[in-house]
């Protein structure tokens, strides 16, 4: 999904720019209550591996590829706002020394893989794991909607950016049609990647994965209650 240089007119470009630094701002901020002993070694963990994973691309259209986004993993294991930080990271790197994703481009793709992939993946994750039973056997599964989820929202998006200011000369509903058809199968690769990344460490360690941590809470609650009777 990286967008190239010269992809989006340069307004388009400014406006995600602005967006993007705005939204990596607040996650500096945001990251301070997520970032601790367990979360931040963590963090460097996740941001090498959706480096490693964001390395294979497929090809779309019009000159921009499909790839997984690793945006719902990342605010799984480690808090959104963190997850925000660590896929930013990849994405610049990605952008200043393996030109994958151009620079003048660099906000509109981290507007959609470290903002909108983020966030939807995590109110999803949220909402799923509020209807699931409340066991940590519920995070991988919940997890794995978020990660096919996030796929096509951040494809959506960037159509809506392409229709705003798209220098290709291509029709913005051949381009929706192929970005959330090709997303889609995306999407499900990512659900199970996801899934089953963060149904090993919940297995192994929950403790490590910032959104298992209420339903944990929950669980030592109930079992001091049990004691104290």
């Amino acid at each position: 999904m990286h967008v190239p240089d010269g992809f989006l007119d340069a307004p388009t470009s400014l406006a995600t720019g602005v967006v993007a630094m705005a939204g990596v701002g607040l996650a500096l901020r945001g990251a301070r209550r997520e970032l601790d002993d367990r979360t931040a070694p963590m963090a460097g963990l996740v941001a090498t591996f959706v480096f490693a994973g964001q390395m294979m691309n497929f090809p779309v259209a019009a000159g921009t590829s499909g790839h997984l986004l690793g945006g719902a993993l990342a605010a799984v294991l480690v808090g959104p706002w963190s997850a925000v930080l660590c896929l930013s990271v990849v994405l610049l790197v990605q952008a200043l020394f393996m030109a994958d994703g151009g620079i003048t481009a660099l906000g509109t793709n981290v507007t959609l893989m470290a903002l909108v992939a983020v966030v939807v993946g995590w109110v999803v994750f949220a909402g799923a794991r509020r209807v699931l039973p409340r066991r940590t056997s519920s995070i991988a599964p919940a997890a794995a909607l978020a990660g096919f989820a996030s796929v096509p929202a951040a494809a959506a998006v960037f159509t809506l950016l392409f229709t705003v200011g798209g220098q290709a000369p291509v029709d913005p509903g051949t381009v929706l049609v192929a970005m959330l058809s090709w997303h889609a199968v995306i999407g499900v690769g990512e659900a199970v990647i996801t899934g089953l990344v963060v149904g090993s460490v919940v297995a192994v360690r929950p403790d490590l994965v910032y959104g298992a941590r209420p339903v944990l809470a929950e669980r030592e609650l109930e079992i001091r209650e049990v004691v104290a009777r």
